[in-house]
């Protein structure tokens, strides 16, 4: 059993806003707990929808949509149940980082957790086993941190289950981001998608921008494609709200990813969004730590549009250097 206990009913009528409880013992309070914030709205039948942001802690767009949504829906407004999380690991998203400060587990990729485990791998198993089951559709935000730069976009997954696959790819068309993804992931054990997927869910995800900030046009993305989800659940009335058509982009195979052959200073040679040729350079990485060194050139080892970029200025050996994504 999880040793999480809910502070609000979560199969009650109305509104209710509160707290997931988690005991932790810790140096300044030995009794103390991980309080993470939650609200919970019901009214009459109908499907639930569970709303998440914060798996990791240094992406805002979720957390920032998902707090204005429990401000402003109310109980009248819905047929269903909507649960949201605005802050999944939230003693990360207080720190600002994107694992947990507390044991240094990555949420996204601890899933199914343990109900003994770390205060990550609590966490994770009370979504796993509690709030999953209940849910019909599943939105988690992400966007790239501080780590990485996207283009805003939903996305979905390629899927055993070629109806569960139609069904999260009409919700991700719904969520009516300026680009839709069919994502491909590096490695998806213990991801919250794998667990959300394996269940049989609809899910839906996101990359709406990175920096470790939000800008506005991000935050609009967000708050306009979550209620566009509820709609297309039925939960919430209305029609999807998409004020502009949604650039549909493939990730056709692992050639998508670059990545740093060294360490250094990035000197960027092709913009996000920017088509690039196969053999394009795309940047290039000078020495960090001596003049008159000779950089490193990173080509496009395939066509395609830059979806995604290392954002800081220097670069690891290993990380992350670009994603390329194809129009479909």
């Amino acid at each position: 059993m999880s040793p999480i206990t809910p502070t609000i009913p979560l199969d009650g009528p109305g509104k209710h806003h509160g707290f997931l409880r988690l005991p932790h013992s810790r140096n300044d309070s030995a009794w103390g707990s991980v309080m993470i914030p939650i609200t919970v709205i019901a009214q009459g039948d109908g499907p639930t929808a569970l709303l998440t942001g914060g798996n990791h802690g240094d992406e805002y767009e979720g957390p920032v949509a998902l707090q204005q949504l429990a401000s402003e829906l109310q109980p009248h407004e819905i047929s269903g149940r909507v649960i949201i999380a605005p802050f999944l690991n939230y003693p990360a998203f207080r720190a600002g980082t994107r694992v947990s400060p507390i044991d240094q587990v990555n949420m996204n990729r601890c899933f199914p957790g343990r109900p003994d485990g770390t205060v990550t791998q609590k966490i994770a198993h009370y979504f796993d086993s509690v709030l999953l089951p209940m849910a019909d559709i599943v939105l988690d935000y992400h966007s790239g941190g501080k780590t990485l730069d996207f283009l805003p976009y939903a996305a979905a997954h390629y899927l055993d289950d070629p109806d569960q696959q139609a069904a999260c790819v009409a919700a991700m068309r719904a969520f009516g981001a300026p680009f839709s993804m069919m994502m491909r992931e590096i490695d998806a054990v213990g991801m919250f998608d794998t667990a959300v997927e394996t269940k049989g869910k609809t899910f839906v995800t996101t990359e709406l921008g990175g920096g470790g900030t939000a800008t506005a046009a991000s935050c609009r993305i967000a708050h306009r494609g979550a209620l566009n989800v509820l709609r297309h659940a039925g939960i919430l009335a209305g029609a999807v709200d998409h004020p502009e058509p949604s650039q549909m982009l493939d990730m056709p195979d692992d050639a998508c990813f670059h990545f740093a052959p060294r360490d250094g200073l990035v000197q960027p040679l092709a913009d996000l969004g920017k088509a690039v040729a196969e053999g394009q350079p795309l940047a290039r990485i000078w020495p960090a730590d001596r003049t008159g060194g000779t950089p490193e050139t990173v080509t496009a080892q395939r066509p395609g549009l830059i979806a995604a970029r290392h954002f800081p200025g220097l670069v690891q050996m290993g990380d992350c250097l670009a994603v390329l994504a194809v129009p479909v």
